[in-house]
């Protein structure tokens, strides 16, 4: 398999009537910011997509995931490290060697997105250590492309708000009209030679933000479509344009946007911006749905950048 090389992410989709990645800070409201009239969607919560996706349809182990112990109570970060370690160790350093060895091995979130695990020490004389990882795959904060704002939405509960009572609970929330959400990453190579990310694990990862997206059905959730996933493959290690989310616009609807019927997305800047770097692109690979305008076949405005391939993601 070829080595894996410097990549950059640029991942858009959807949400109609729903929040994409509330706050648990503020009432668990959708991340808007107020002056841009922006949603905003953390990377955990892209990163939370994909490993569950991973997990649940590729049956891939994950290590930050939640489970249940057996007093009913849910693991800690040393309780899951534990998890990975059989045997005995001669002190905290060598268990965690052993743990850091296992759940590369294992798991592919931690390959990919890295992690930091606590390890309980082995001797009471002993302290605690850590396993820390940098993951060689990272997005930035995503924007929505249009100006948005939430809504305040009440309906009535399934049961009565008490015992005896004839008026059921009443349901309160906010949701996002609609938001067509940019989100930019990248794989660094370098970092990838510490967790032993291969390319096996990045064409998961790939499959994981599209297909994830889409299965990600949760009543807050539901409704959100991948519509466009570039990823441009780069000859040289340390070539990089940056934060290619921000070479979109678009031309209808960035006022008032009240679906994706109203929306033209703008490559021009993005394709200058590709083309300007050809002889440093190896590669550039997308999957697009043809419900998304973008004024013309993506093959053709891509195609100028250098050489193309299309993403076989079902």
């Amino acid at each position: 398999m070829a080595d894996l090389r410097r990549t950059e992410i640029l991942f858009v989709y959807d949400i109609t009537d729903a929040n994409p990645n509330g706050d648990p800070n503020d009432e668990n409201r959708p991340r808007w910011d107020p002056d841009t009239g922006k949603a905003k969607v953390s990377d955990v919560r892209l990163k939370r997509t994909i490993r569950d996706y991973w997990h649940a349809y590729l049956n891939e182990e994950i290590f930050c995931r939640q489970i249940e112990k057996s007093d009913g109570t849910i693991q800690a970060g040393k309780d899951r490290a534990q998890d990975f370690f059989t045997g005995a160790a001669q002190n905290v350093l060598a268990k965690r060697d052993h743990i850091e060895k296992a759940v590369l091995s294992k798991c592919i979130d931690v390959r990919v997105f890295g992690a930091t695990i606590p390890v309980s020490k082995t001797k009471p004389n002993e302290k605690d250590s850590s396993v820390t990882l940098t993951g060689p795959v990272q997005f930035a904060m995503a924007s929505s492309l249009n100006r948005t704002e939430p809504k305040f939405i009440k309906g009535t509960g399934a049961f009565a708000s008490g015992q005896g009572a004839q008026q059921k609970t009443f349901r309160e929330e906010y949701i996002l009209p609609y938001a067509l959400i940019a989100f930019y990453g990248i794989v660094n190579q370098q970092a990838a030679q510490t967790t032993a990310m291969t390319t096996n694990d990045a064409e998961k990862l790939f499959e994981g933000i599209w297909n994830g997206t889409k299965n990600l059905i949760t009543r807050s959730k539901i409704g959100q479509r991948p519509l466009l996933l570039i990823l441009v493959e780069y000859k040289e290690p340390n070539a990089y344009i940056g934060r290619l989310d921000r070479y979109l616009s678009i031309t209808d609807g960035a006022s008032k946007c009240n679906g994706l019927e109203d929306v033209r997305l703008d490559l021009t800047n993005l394709v200058k911006a590709l083309t300007k770097r050809k002889g440093e692109i190896e590669k550039i690979s997308y999957a697009h749905d043809d419900r998304l305008n973008v004024g013309g076949k993506i093959e053709e405005f891509l195609r100028s950048a250098g050489s193309i391939a299309a993403l076989d993601l079902k």
